[in-house]
């Protein structure tokens, strides 16, 4: 809808989508994918395409009324256990080496996907970015569903995209611990028992159902088979035995923070002692370069 009155609005203005691209300092494949509704236009964009095709602000009152999520696909082996998902009453993940899904900051999201099969094609790390965060909606609200997540140390631990996409991920879970629905805790490395072997969820549907979820790779493996399910819920509850109390868990993502905050401070240091050496480097560079003689004016 949003696409089709932006051409709309191009073709009465007489413009083709490369000259307009121009007019927005983008190319015509861009316009082309705002057109088709391929792409989310960014809203500097719209303000600046309001502005050229003298709309009076219709299209960024069009583009805030629109659910950009709403046509993210996800990937084939994926797309039934999101919609599931989004229909959950509750939800009880257990997460190693990597924050789940439901749980990651924007910056952690974009990082992790570009260490995945998506890597080198941002379009792709985009789009799928934006579906993770679409699907985080309903939980991070104070009145969304039952969240229980326990997630092995190593999920904490283990850094993607630096020390400052990973404060930011520190910052974020601590944030999200705060909501009423969710419950964050922490099976840390030094006494938990191996009770779980893998990454899993555990979802409760409106009818009662009870599903149990886990990956491989690229595949997703759901089961409502009852004794399958009813084995992971023993695993999980006595996993839940062996994790760290809330507040302790808590005190334990902050003590991450603290170090994600002084890896990104030293990161900076280096990074501005690096720059002050090339800085003096070009300058004997330039102090040292070769004489060139001047003709004395005659007298």
């Amino acid at each position: 809808m949003f696409g089709e009155e932006l051409r709309f609005y191009r073709e009465m203005l007489g413009c083709t989508q490369e000259e307009l691209g121009k007019l927005l300092h983008c190319n015509r494949t861009n316009i082309t994918r705002y057109e088709s509704g391929k792409r989310r236009m960014p809203i500097d964009s719209v303000e600046d395409a309001d502005r050229v095709l003298s709309t009076g602000g219709l299209l960024k009152r069009l583009w805030e009324r629109v659910d950009w999520d709403a046509e993210i696909e996800h990937p084939d082996w994926f797309r039934d256990h999101a919609d599931m998902e989004a229909e959950a009453v509750a939800v009880r993940v257990f997460q190693y080496s990597v924050i789940h899904g439901l749980l990651q900051c924007p910056e952690y999201a974009r990082a992790v996907f570009e260490a995945s099969d998506a890597a080198g094609n941002p379009g792709l790390i985009e789009e799928r970015t934006l579906a993770r965060l679409g699907r985080q909606k309903r939980f991070l609200d104070p009145g969304g569903p039952l969240f229980l997540a326990i997630l092995d140390e190593s999920a904490i631990r283990t850094v993607f995209g630096g020390p400052r996409v990973m404060r930011r991920q520190m910052e974020h879970l601590l944030a999200v611990a705060k909501l009423p629905n969710v419950l964050i805790q922490i099976a840390p490395f030094v006494h938990r028992r191996t009770i779980i072997d893998k990454s899993m969820v555990l979802l409760e549907m409106p009818d009662g159902r009870h599903w149990v979820y886990s990956e491989s790779l690229d595949r997703g493996h759901p089961s409502d088979v009852p004794a399958i399910v009813s084995g992971h819920q023993r695993s999980y509850d006595r996993l839940r035995g062996e994790v760290l109390p809330m507040g302790d868990s808590l005190a334990l993502i902050a003590d991450a923070l603290e170090g994600f905050r002084d890896d990104e401070e030293r990161a900076r240091q280096a990074l501005l002692a690096q720059e002050q050496l090339q800085r003096r480097q070009r300058r004997r560079l330039h102090r040292g370069g070769p004489r060139i003689a001047r003709r004395r004016p005659r007298p």
